[in-house]
């Protein structure tokens, strides 16, 4: 995009946001810039706002809510004008549904930021019961359905005789989080995929493909824990027959109470997220509305101090992010300094 490009789009954009605004009936503008989605994602967006806001007194400090990565694309993505949030807060990237609800209900410039790498921690209490599992095990003990039958396991070693006698209880994220998604993608359907019926079935059904690999049982096995991973890390650390999951920052925070369980004999670590050598690992992103980069006061500025606090050893690497590789940084840094405009051809 060119200067007079740039100037023009600009110009553009905040007048339409002004209007946009000055039809809501909630007002013409907003003194802060304001951001929905991931809860894992959350604390990170609030560390930058808070830096963002020391760095620049005349900003003021940007409102970050945690609403789940779903439920805050479906915000984002409900049109232009003050009433929207500027920023949906992703734990995994966008999907082309609902980049295709943002462009219906005018939202059409989406700018994609990855801004560094988390893991789906799967955790116990340290006087737990020293689970070992892999992605079918994980698989076993969570499915609805697993491998198309009725789900019978009560007990870890219903699944997998090695492992305890003792009953699945996992505290996780609710259907609406990125985390949840994830770990459908990354964990479940993994699992289910070691039967190659499953595996086929992929490609025959992916309706029922879905339905059989990613569907979470809703016996009482798996307790959805809404979207406060705080929340999860206290009811494990309460009970050492328990097992929470959540992101790895969550874990990385609370090493005096909890430890990781190994998935596929990998521990969730800095390391092994960072070089994806965990199942578990995944891209962060934030999404910014390009309509309102010229109409918001420091919108832009909160994306490039983004962009100032990702790097190893940086503001978000000091507060347990896992740092995207050098060369996703660089690709990443030009995005937030030119705001080039996510290309959805490669959205799924």
């Amino acid at each position: 995009m060119t200067k007079i490009q740039s100037l023009v789009f600009a110009t553009a954009s905040a007048l339409a946001l002004v209007a946009c605004g000055s039809n809501s009936g909630q007002g013409a503008s907003r003194d802060n810039v304001r951001a929905v989605g991931s809860s894992t994602v959350l604390p990170f967006a609030k560390a930058v706002a808070e830096d963002l806001a020391k760095a620049n007194p005349d900003i003021p400090a940007p409102i970050v809510e945690s609403t789940g990565t779903g439920a805050g694309m479906k915000l984002f993505c409900a049109g232009v004008g003050v009433q929207h949030p500027d920023i949906a807060n992703a734990s995994r990237r966008m999907k082309k549904s609902e980049y295709e609800d943002c462009a219906k209900n005018g939202v059409k410039d989406v700018i994609e930021i990855q801004v560094g790498i988390d893991g789906i921690a799967f955790a116990e209490a340290r006087d737990g019961l020293g689970l070992k599992l892999t992605q079918e095990d994980v698989y076993q003990a969570l499915a609805k359905n697993p491998f198309g039958k009725p789900q019978a396991a009560r007990t870890w070693k219903d699944v997998d005789p090695a492992l305890p006698a003792e009953p699945i209880l996992v505290y996780g994220p609710p259907s609406t989080s990125g985390t949840r998604d994830a770990l459908k993608e990354l964990i479940l359907a993994k699992g289910c995929e070691t039967d190659p019926a499953m595996k086929a079935l992929k490609d025959s059904d992916k309706d029922k493909h879905e339905a059989i690999c990613t569907e979470v049982r809703e016996d009482g096995a798996y307790v959805d824990s809404g979207e406060n991973d705080n929340l999860i890390v206290q009811k494990v650390e309460a009970n050492p027959k328990a097992l929470g999951v959540f992101g790895f920052s969550f874990l990385e925070a609370n090493m005096d109470k909890l430890e990781g369980v190994p998935v596929g004999g990998v521990e969730p670590t800095y390391a092994t997220i960072s070089d994806f050598s965990y199942p578990g690992a995944r891209p962060l992103y934030i999404y910014v509305k390009a309509a309102h980069l010229e109409a918001i006061k420091g919108l832009k500025e909160y994306v490039g101090q983004w962009a100032k606090s990702w790097g190893k050893g940086g503001l978000l690497a000091k507060a347990g992010m896992v740092a995207a590789p050098d060369d996703v940084q660089a690709v990443s840094a030009k995005i937030a300094g030119e705001f080039t405009l996510l290309d959805p051809a490669g959205l799924k």
